[in-house]
């Protein structure tokens, strides 16, 4: 069995940010050239989140609204965490939206049903954080 891991680095300009991570994860696969077997896709840092959906700009906008509903960034006094940071609402947003996933690999490609792709969501940005892609298989 061949293994291969590699680090994506991401800096967001916003708070709140998904970025659409398929193109560099494929890179990844194509490099690791494994054939067969499993891609594990996980964040970092515990204010980001790896998910899979639909790369459609109404829905990201829907992902913000319902997410701010769920855990709003204000008032920061209401959540016992923030003291020296305030981004308790992103440790709860990254619960909501998953820390990884595991996609199979089968003839050399991303084994996908029909619109998913791989999001990178960040949740208390504007410094730089990581992913990990982690391949195993034939």
């Amino acid at each position: 069995m061949k293994s291969f891991r590699r680090e994506l680095w991401f800096s967001t300009a916003r708070r709140r940010e998904f970025i659409n991570i398929t193109p560099q994860v494929e890179e990844c696969l194509a490099v690791s050239g494994i054939r067969e077997g499993l891609c594990l896709v996980n964040a970092m840092h515990i204010t980001a989140s790896v998910f899979i959906n639909d790369d459609e700009s109404g829905l990201h906008h829907d992902f913000e609204v319902w997410l701010e509903k769920l855990a709003p960034h204000a008032p920061t006094s209401q959540y016992r965490h923030n003291g020296y940071e305030d981004n308790a609402d992103g440790h709860l947003k990254r619960q909501i939206m998953g820390r990884e996933v595991v996609v199979a690999i089968t003839e050399g490609k991303l084994d996908f049903g029909p619109w998913e792709q791989i999001f990178y969501g960040e949740f208390d940005g504007r410094r730089k954080k990581r992913v990990l892609v982690k391949i195993i298989g034939e």
